[in-house]
């Protein structure tokens, strides 16, 4: 970011696993997220943002970005709003640990 600049909030559908993660970190409410079964939608309305990055830094799976430009200008709230209705995704699966006490490979002796 230049100059310390934080610009509108970029969702990047692809990446979002629909865990409401940047709705609870956005204290001004600009960011919405509505579930309905195996649905959700996003929305994100720039007119109540502060541009604070909370959203953006509280995102695991890299969704959100911020511009580093200005946002444009724009003469009626929501104009700019944004509204993605998605599929929940699952969460890729985490690597198990190897089980302690593992026998050793077939082949091997231990003396």
């Amino acid at each position: 970011m230049t100059g310390g600049f934080r610009g509108l909030v970029r969702f990047d559908p692809a990446r979002c696993t629909g865990c409401a993660m940047c709705r609870f970190r956005c204290t001004a409410r600009a960011i919405t997220f509505n579930a309905a079964g195996k649905q959700f939608t996003w929305a994100y309305d720039p007119s109540q943002c502060t541009f604070c990055g909370r959203c953006v830094d509280g995102c695991k799976d890299h969704a959100l970005t911020q511009d580093t430009d200005c946002p444009p200008i724009y003469l009626s709230a929501r104009s700019l709003r944004t509204s993605f209705t998605l599929q929940r995704k699952s969460p890729p699966p985490k690597s198990q640990p190897a089980p302690s006490g593992a026998s050793a490979p077939s082949g091997e002796t231990h003396e």
